[in-house]
């Protein structure tokens, strides 16, 4: 079949489902231009690069190059992020699509987007930034189900999964054997995921239909058994992601709580007052961000489940060290929205900061 034939093809599947085949298809030209763009400013600056499409990055790439630039949006800048082991070179986003994508985690995309990459070049080149870091989550796993085989989520859609894209998957795992505390001879195995997550990580059943089990502990409450739609556990760079719109409140919430509140306690707060209702909102969304730098963690548990059984004392908090034992069948944890590994009964794990781990990207503020 013929190019052409192919495009055809693909373009009337596309028109099948209700998708914009000539939008898809410009979107797709301005990346490859912007890509173009960003190379041959390096090669005008004598600056000798490789271009690695995203799904093939591997640790050579990365033991190559003394800085990494990431092409595309936040979920780019994110797969690079996990498998980035070597705190000493920096890895900078460069936004490829400004008028698609947020690209939060990328340089500033109105001044600094791929196309203008030349401008970002000679601030870098003149030193003309500074250095900010990114706290990371490392996580261990031990119990049952640690040896499974991770799978990149893009590859779920397909009936066969191809692990083409995770054969470097090993390359920088640690497995270590640990003794139990009590001074018995059994040994058991201790697994360090090969990548940190940036943003966040995601504990639960693989169908969100399903209610996920299991018992959490940190480094500040007891184990307690809980059921809930799962858990979602972020460093300061994932607190304004998904943390943050979990857990954030809108200016009607506000308001129906202060009118609650005022039927319950006879007091009489300004339940009309847009100024104050604004003020007590942003005061407390604010408080649910927190630097990138900051070694800490912050969880939230996401629909629990609250009867005579189950009692949640609370439904998420700050911690620097928590411990998830899984009592599911068909879980998953997943790191960053990318990488899944299966979390079922037996497996436990335990997340941490990697302070030794923090990534080190630039700022131009």
């Amino acid at each position: 079949m013929t190019t052409t034939a192919l495009g055809l093809g693909f373009k009337y599947y596309l028109e099948s489902k209700d998708s914009d085949y000539f939008g898809l298809l410009e979107r797709h030209k301005n990346h490859y231009y912007a890509l173009d763009v960003v190379r041959k400013e390096l090669q005008k600056a004598n600056i000798e690069a490789r271009v690695v499409q995203r799904f093939y990055l591997d640790r050579s790439a990365l033991d190559w190059a003394d800085v990494v630039f990431t092409a595309g949006g936040d979920g780019t800048y994110l797969l690079a992020a996990n498998k980035f082991v070597n705190t000493s070179k920096p890895l900078i986003g460069i936004n490829t699509d400004p008028d698609r994508s947020e690209g939060h985690l990328c340089l500033p995309k109105c001044e600094y987007n791929a196309v203008k990459f030349g401008d970002a070049l000679k601030r870098l080149l003149k030193g003309d930034f500074g250095w900010k870091w990114r706290q990371r989550i490392q996580v261990t796993m031990s119990g049952t189900h640690i040896n499974d085989d991770p799978i990149e989520l893009h590859d779920q859609q397909l009936i066969f999964p191809e692990h083409r894209f995770i054969e470097h998957i090993a390359e920088d795992e640690q497995v270590r054997v640990l003794k139990p505390s009590n001074g018995e001879k059994e040994t058991y195995p201790v697994r360090r995921l090969p990548c940190l997550a940036l943003n966040e990580v995601f504990v639960g059943e693989s169908l969100s239909s399903r209610v996920s089990y299991y018992e959490i502990a940190t480094d500040t409450t007891p184990k307690e058994k809980q059921k809930s739609s799962g858990v979602t556990i972020c460093t300061g760079t994932g607190s304004s992601s998904w943390h943050f719109h979990i857990n954030h409140l809108s200016s009607s919430a506000v308001g129906e709580i202060l009118n609650i509140a005022n039927q319950v306690s006879g007091c009489d707060f300004p339940v009309g007052d847009e100024a104050m209702t604004e003020e007590i909102m942003d005061t407390f969304n604010s408080s649910l961000r927190f630097d990138p730098s900051e070694p800490l963690m912050a969880y939230t548990i996401r629909d629990p489940i609250k009867n005579a059984v189950f009692h949640v004392e609370r439904t998420g908090s700050f911690a620097k060290k928590i411990t998830i034992r899984s009592r599911m069948w068909d879980a998953c944890l997943v790191v960053d929205g990318g990488m899944s590994f299966k979390f079922n009964d037996g497996a436990v794990a335990t997340f941490e900061i990697a302070e030794n781990n923090a990534l080190r990207t630039v700022t131009f503020d």
